[in-house]
């Protein structure tokens, strides 16, 4: 077996050519780890920095670095033991809210928030008026996602939350805060 030089695959004049370097794995491992880094990064600032998708629709106060935000309307409704039932009908187009325990004034319009959980230009405020199983307003709810409900009396002392999933036709609402 011969060692000539063609066979080797080496110039005939002995010379050697280096390789490029742009052939080598580690070349591209130290390039390509940093830019995919930096991209990553420039990534999460801007979804960090965005309008927030479950933001808090509460007041809040700020003292120093600490957020406080008045529960005194969750309170109320704890010591109440108030619940309530938010009812949509799509066929018939209106949202009714139905007593569940507690004393509600039955002749007073209560006030129902439906937040979009995403998009606040979509929320929505509907007062309804009473009616002879609870209150009842005509409107129709778009149940292609979820919406944060928020229920209290147009003078806000006390207030019921609960999330209404998509597709769903119900859900319960009760106090942030049970009474001890």
């Amino acid at each position: 077996m011969s060692n000539s030089p063609e066979k080797r695959g080496t110039p005939v004049d002995g010379g050697d050519k280096p390789e490029s370097p742009w052939r080598m794995p580690i070349v591209w491992l130290v390039i390509a780890l940093p830019a995919v880094v930096v991209i990553a990064s420039i990534g999460l600032i801007f979804i960090a920095g965005g309008d927030g998708n479950d933001v808090v629709r509460d007041d809040v106060q700020r003292t120093a670095q600490i957020q406080t935000a008045d529960l005194s309307a969750d309170a109320v409704a704890g010591e109440q033991k108030l619940s309530a039932i938010v009812r949509t009908d799509l066929e018939g187009g209106f949202i009714e809210v139905l007593p569940v325990s507690g004393s509600f004034d039955h002749t007073a319009p209560l006030r129902l928030t439906l937040a979009h959980p995403a998009d606040s230009a979509r929320d929505t405020v509907l007062l309804l008026a009473p009616g002879e199983l609870g209150w009842r307003v005509d409107a129709r709810l778009d149940d292609s996602h979820d919406w944060k409900v928020e229920l209290g009396p147009e003078d806000a002392h006390w207030r019921l939350k609960g999330r209404l999933p998509k597709g769903q036709q119900a859900t319960n609402l009760r106090p942030s805060l049970q009474a001890e």
